[in-house]
């Protein structure tokens, strides 16, 4: 047998110069739908509204819990013995939530006490405008959405100036920003009446005005601030996408997507947007809640088949994000084993920590299939990992999709600025990776 340099992998073009004619039209093109959906989604609720809307238009079943996890469903030519072909992602980034009693009065402001939601750096959330979103319960039950315009004034959490900052920039960055001093500008105008916190009250006068509640309609309310303005082009050339919310919503649009025009597909395909994920998948509404467990038990117990088999039988992508190369960061990566901006999105065989604590390591007979499936649709994908092994890590929904005897394995956006609120995409990779959800729901 003749032996040739065949037997070396090349190494990988970036996707660019991998482009049919008509093709970067297409890419453009999803790049504003996937902006559109970025805008209309700022937190999990605004996600699940925007999902389900779109998928009544196109007269696609939807199941949500809470308005917050949502699952959208295409029944297949085969039976569900045969197993399901699933997308799951997750739609909640980090942000900062408010406490429970969150406003209050010092030194002539009124402020409001947060709590961050997800692995943050804190001092990225200081001095940039935010904006307050979410949802609020009356006393008498009523739902409120919380939900600024874009020329609605801004909040923000301020930083001390560099000329008085001497003593903070002595501190490590983990003890220079504690959790506690995260507190939300909210007024500085008293209100006219005589007595006690008269900003406070002025600034609860304003929110009961436009949404009706007092400050005991806390209690039963949802709100965090989340950076504020709309995604933009990003690039001197417009390549890229800067915006809040790539982790994880640039996958989860695309498993949206993918689904819609998939329209006869041979199994069963669902997209799965869950909740909960930057802080476990704990919850009602996480990836560990047996609320997808019991939509698609229905759905099997209406065909006589065991939710055990269905699972068995079935592949899934669990979409996720990772780090991009940073050129500028070199240190924190394997340059051999790290996904690159522009190359399509990237299969991790492992997440986790360390010794691959919290991963489901995909098995080789997934990745054979995972290789065969993305090749034979003419995907540009790529592999890698993480960081370095011993720098950090994360972790994903993959495992709870195994723990149900689920064969998956992640893939996703290579992304720089992971977790600030401002994280950067290149267009082609999203669009690639729509390309490998759509290769999952038409797999024959």
């Amino acid at each position: 047998m003749e032996i040739t340099r065949d037997l070396l992998m090349r190494k990988p073009a970036p996707a660019y110069e991998k482009l049919k004619d008509g093709e970067w039209e297409q890419v453009l093109a999803y790049a504003k739908g996937y902006k559109d959906f970025l805008d209309a989604g700022k937190t999990e609720r605004d996600c699940v509204a925007e999902a389900a809307f779109q998928a009544e238009k196109q007269r696609i079943p939807v199941y949500t819990r809470h308005g917050k996890a949502i699952m959208l469903i295409r029944r297949g030519k085969r039976p569900l013995s045969e197993g399901l072909r699933i997308v799951a992602a997750h739609i909640d980034s980090p942000r900062i939530d408010l406490k429970p009693y969150p406003l209050y009065e010092k030194d002539g402001f009124a402020l409001l006490k947060t709590h961050y939601y997800g692995g943050i750096k804190k001092y990225h959330w200081l001095a940039s405008p935010l904006e307050l979103r979410g949802i609020v319960y009356l006393r008498d039950g009523t739902a409120v959405k919380i939900a600024p315009g874009n020329d609605s004034p801004v909040l923000f959490i301020t930083d001390v100036l560099p000329h008085l900052g001497t003593d903070q920039m002595k501190k490590k960055v983990a003890e220079a920003f504690p959790g506690e001093s995260l507190n939300v500008t909210a007024g500085t105008v008293p209100d006219a009446e005589e007595g006690d916190d008269r900003i406070k009250f002025a600034v609860l006068s304003a929110l009961h005005k436009r949404y009706g509640m007092t400050e005991h309609d806390f209690q039963s309310a949802e709100l965090c601030l989340v950076p504020a303005g709309n995604a933009r082009d990003a690039g001197l050339d417009g390549s890229m996408i800067g915006a809040y919310g790539h982790d994880d919503r640039s996958c989860s649009y695309a498993a949206m997507r993918a689904l819609f025009d998939c329209p006869a597909p041979e199994y069963t395909c669902v997209c799965i947007m869950a909740d909960k994920e930057e802080i476990g998948s704990e919850g009602i509404t996480g990836m560990q809640s047996a609320f997808y467990d019991t939509v698609l038990e229905e759905m099997c117990t209406a065909e006589g088949t065991p939710l055990s088999i269905c699972y068995q039988n079935s592949f899934c992508f669990s979409g996720d994000v990772t780090n991009a190369f940073d050129p500028n960061f070199a240190d924190v990566s394997d340059p051999q084993n790290n996904a690159r901006m522009g190359h399509g999105p990237c299969v991790m065989k492992a997440t986790g920590r360390g010794g691959k604590s919290g991963s489901s390591d995909a098995s080789a007979e997934t990745m054979s299939k995972t290789r065969r499936l993305l090749d034979g649709a003419g995907v540009c994908w790529q592999m890698g990992e993480l960081g370095k092994v011993d720098q950090g890590g994360g972790g994903t929904v993959a495992k709870f999709l195994a723990m149900r005897n689920i064969e998956v394995v992640d893939i996703g956006v290579p992304v720089l600025n992971m977790h600030a609120p401002m994280e950067v995409a290149a267009k082609i990779d999203c669009w690639q990776t729509y390309k490998a959800f759509l290769a999952l729901y038409n797999d024959c």
